[in-house]
């Protein structure tokens, strides 16, 4: 899968098995997901989505609008994945699983495959680390900060390696695709309850206990997202619970994708 390609495939399913597509976090990539290959159950397959304007995409333009990038990813859904052998056959499943704005990204696109005419239909969604899309822009603007607050910022969520943060090459690569990724959460306004944009494929929420940018109430909110049954996990942990937490969070995965 070369440049361009928006998935990454870390595990095949077999057939009539689960795919599990990663959208990653803001500033992160594909590879964030590769751990959890190693972890879930033989029965699921996890591709890692990758974002325009990183890694191996880094020559093209990144995509500040948090719609047109959900847009164009379920139009690669329905274009590349069964062809990459993502959806484990006509009987396999497609279970979305994306973590701070991954998971609002993983939502927009849920609710662009539910609505299309044909292609493949998200079997649940899993969102981590994130509060509901109408309470997306209810924190202060980073994006714009400069160079030195948003590195602060980013020390603070303990998701980016201090080697990476301290080294000034790097900073320079990671602080556009960081920004980028920003402005699109900050200037995305997502439905209310009612407004509809309620899925109709159950909804899983993951939240760390400590989790300085997502409180209790703006995580159980997602569960006005949905029709369908959902339920919500805490997990130890500030907001990268998913890294410090792994074999737990591997776990309620694995539980869900079965």
């Amino acid at each position: 899968m070369g440049t361009g390609s928006w998935f990454r495939r870390f595990s095949a399913p077999p057939e009539g098995g689960t795919t599990l597509l990663c959208f990653p976090h803001a500033g992160g990539a594909a590879t964030a997901y590769f751990p959890y290959s190693r972890l879930l159950g033989p029965g699921a397959g996890v591709y890692g989505v990758q974002y325009p304007g990183r890694h191996d995409r880094f020559s093209e333009p990144l995509v500040e609008s948090l719609t047109e990038l959900a847009g164009l990813a379920a139009d690669a859904v329905r274009a590349e994945l069964p062809g990459l052998g993502g959806l484990g056959g006509p009987s396999g499943r497609l279970v979305l699983f994306g973590h701070s704005m991954g998971a609002l990204v993983a939502y927009e696109v849920a609710r662009r495959l539910e609505a299309a005419d044909s292609g493949p239909r998200p079997a649940r969604l899993i969102v981590s680390g994130s509060r509901a899309p109408d309470l997306a822009r209810s924190r202060p603007p980073v994006h714009g900060l400069p160079d030195d607050e948003l590195l602060a910022h980013l020390r603070r969520l303990d998701g980016t390696a201090e080697e990476v943060l301290a080294n000034a090459e790097l900073v320079r690569m990671v602080l556009p695709v960081v920004r980028a990724d920003y402005k699109a959460v900050e200037l995305y306004r997502g439905p209310a309850p009612g407004e509809g944009g309620a899925l109709s494929c159950p909804i899983s929420v993951f939240t760390g206990t400590e989790d300085p940018q997502v409180d209790a109430a703006g995580a159980a909110r997602w569960a006005e997202f949905t029709s369908a049954p959902r339920d919500v996990e805490p997990f130890p942990g500030r907001h990268f619970f998913i890294d410090t937490s792994r074999d737990a969070v591997a776990a309620a995965l694995t539980a869900r994708l079965t």
